[in-house]
């Protein structure tokens, strides 16, 4: 893709916006100024009322050496519609809190379902879209909606950021080191070409990480720069972590602690190192004597692992790693139908973290059924969530 599609970015990021919440709450949804939405049966309205520079991200390249984007943040107004077009009435006020929630739920927008020019437009944005509520004060939306045929509607006030728009101007590029140009046609001169000083590198600089959530035992990917240096280590906060593979814009590591090559379990796993959660992810380079060279940080998401829940005398014990300690957050949930039916925040832990106990008189609570048990440590939730049947 050409990076000057970008310049049609507030356009996709508009119709992402439009596709996602029509796949997920209500197929009509339109984009325009609220009193212009027409048609009959419950509906959504979009309006980007303001588009405004990303001052957090003023002056920063998207890769070093190219020119500075425009970084914009878009700010919209979501107006629902029941099936006679009133935006006022309880059932138009069901449908703006169902699309809260898909909006809340799914926070970074995906740019499936959007077409080719679309995707072009904004599959070279470095961070995914993002989306955050406002404030829909009453002065806001009287602002908005002035005027002498406009209605004051209410409405919900939402952000896209960052949208990213290159300026059209050339990619900069140099004469590679090595190639003699002045000869017809080019000769390769490998060192002889070298001619200039430089300076070293100043260590490793990350980018992003791929999975940004993970389990124990993962492969991960690190993108950035200078990622080919010798003598580099990773760490997860303070546990060291085992590099797989390198190249000068990525690196291959797998999430699991020092003990490796015989030892029954890592660090990580055997729950004396770290809980679930969010933690620090850097690289250093390894210098001379006790010198290192770091990068910059990035948060990495370890998540709890559930292997099985199974009733063992009048107890649930939920099986796993990084089931969390007696300081951590702890949520174990009851899903069915769609719905949580009961959750218990105090459920007995065990050394290692690799057992969750609820008692009887927790099991008590729970109506009869067949549940999907689900495990959040720290914010961060396990992937499976095994079948537990109360009888």
């Amino acid at each position: 893709m050409a990076l000057a599609d970008s310049a049609r970015a507030i356009g996709a990021t508009t119709r992402t916006v439009v596709n996602y919440l029509s796949a997920r709450v209500v197929p009509d949804v339109k984009s325009g100024r609220p009193e212009k939405a027409a048609g009959s049966g419950p509906r959504l309205n979009v309006f980007l009322y303001e588009a405004q520079l990303d001052g957090q991200l003023k002056n920063t390249p998207r890769i070093e050496g190219e020119p500075i984007p425009l970084w914009m943040v878009l700010k919209y107004l979501l107006t629902a519609y029941d099936n006679t077009g009133e935006s006022d009435t309880a059932e138009a006020h069901e449908l703006v809190g169902r699309a809260m929630s898909a909006l809340q739920v799914g926070n970074f927008l995906a740019l499936g379902g959007l077409s080719a020019a679309d995707r072009t437009a904004l599959e070279n944005n470095p961070e995914p879209l993002k989306v955050t509520f406002d404030d829909a004060s009453p002065d806001l939306l009287s602002k908005v909606m002035q005027g002498t045929d406009e209605k004051y509607r209410v409405s919900v006030a939402f952000q896209v950021r960052p949208v990213m728009i290159l300026p059209p101007e050339p990619q900069r590029f140099g004469l590679l080191v090595g190639v003699d140009y002045t000869q017809q046609p080019t000769a390769t001169i490998g060192l002889d070409g070298v001619v200039l000083d430089v300076l070293p590198s100043l260590g490793p600089r990350l980018l992003r990480m791929d999975p940004g959530s993970f389990d124990a035992g993962a492969e991960v990917e690190l993108f950035g720069e200078d990622l080919h240096l010798s003598n580099l280590e990773c760490t997860l906060g303070p546990v060291p972590v085992r590099i797989v593979s390198q190249r000068p814009d990525r690196i291959t590591i797998r999430m699991q602690g020092p003990q490796l090559g015989g030892a029954p379990e890592d660090s990580i796993t055997a729950g004396t190192a770290l809980s679930a959660g969010e933690h620090p992810l850097a690289l250093r380079q390894r210098l001379t004597g006790n010198r290192t060279r770091g990068s910059n940080l990035l948060v990495a998401r370890l998540r709890p692992t559930v292997t099985t829940a199974q009733i063992s005398g009048a107890q649930l014990r939920i099986n796993g790693f990084l089931l969390g300690t007696a300081a951590d957050d702890i949520v174990v949930a009851f899903h069915a139908g769609g719905v949580i039916v009961r959750s218990f925040d105090t459920p007995a832990v065990s050394a290692g973290q690799k057992r969750l106990v609820l008692s009887a008189a927790d099991l008590a609570t729970i109506p009869a059924g067949t549940y999907a048990v689900l495990v959040r440590v720290n914010g961060q939730q396990a992937t499976i969530g095994p079948s537990f049947v109360k009888p």
